[in-house]
């Protein structure tokens, strides 16, 4: 038994019900009882990765997340990523965490991955990256898609933190397995095309349960009147971010100074 997970799932849905959080799941049953599989997930906030949890425990199931190596060095970070199992990823040494991902999907894991790479400021989806599916085709393993809508209301990038009492709705849909087939970027765009598909739905039925989007909101994307760059936008404001981050740490490297940049979930 993983008393450190159990532990931390169960805080977590403590502080969901502190925050007024409300929380609407479809499809749980999706998760395979056993065996493993990829859980695809899109992202729009920082608290992404433990609301695609909880769907998977109604079969009592951990999620093992690949996340950046720089977190496990963290001092307090560090201990609890390895302590729940989470795969480190290495940019500059990929395939260990891509080998690492698929010997775990072989052993009956289900391993998480957010093929957008980082939060979509505009909260649409993203480009997918083919990496899921081609862990998946390697293992021989189905993939599981997650879609939320509405957890960039709390923590997001760019926007002020909502922590203490939120109180805004989330919906989340788990879809049905989806088999990997070659090659891997056309399934990754058939992926993807259904994650859309589904986020569009459940972007609907949000504005039918809670009220028509507030116009210019900063949450809200800009084709629904919101106030959320654009994805072309964004798209550029990633890149111009990816390219400081590369120009720091090469002047870091070189033995510059570079300077400090915030030390947030997304950051190097």
């Amino acid at each position: 038994m993983e008393l450190l997970y159990t532990g931390i799932i169960g805080f977590a849905r403590t502080l969901f019900k502190v925050q007024g959080l409300d929380i609407t799941m479809r499809g749980e049953r999706n998760f395979p009882a056993t065996g493993g599989a990829v859980v695809v997930i899109n992202h729009t906030g920082y608290f992404d990765f433990v609301y695609a949890g909880i769907p998977a425990r109604v079969h009592k199931r951990f999620i093992r997340y690949m996340a950046k190596a720089e977190v496990f060095d963290h001092p307090v970070a560090g201990p609890i990523m390895r302590e729940l199992k989470h795969i480190p990823v290495d940019r500059t040494a990929g395939k260990a965490s891509f080998d690492e991902a698929v010997a775990r999907l072989r052993a009956g894991e289900l391993v998480g991955v957010f093929p957008e790479a980082t939060i979509s400021r505009s909260f649409e989806i993203k480009g997918f990256k083919s990496g899921a599916v081609r862990m998946a085709l390697e293992a021989g393993v189905p993939i599981i898609p997650v879609t939320l809508w509405g957890s960039q209301r709390v923590w997001t990038k760019g926007l002020p933190k909502k922590l203490l009492r939120p109180r805004v709705p989330i919906l989340m849909e788990v879809g049905e397995p989806m088999q990997a087939f070659a090659p891997a970027e056309d399934c990754t765009e058939e992926l993807r095309s259904r994650m859309q598909a589904t986020l569009e739905g459940l972007r609907d039925e949000y504005a039918r349960r809670y009220g028509a989007y507030p116009t210019g909101a900063a949450w809200v994307p800009a084709r629904l009147g919101g106030s959320a760059p654009t994805l072309e936008e964004a798209t550029a404001l990633d890149e111009a971010e990816h390219a400081e981050r590369m120009r720091r740490r090469a002047q870091t490297t070189d033995g510059g100074d570079a300077p400090e940049g915030p030390a947030g979930p997304d950051a190097p």
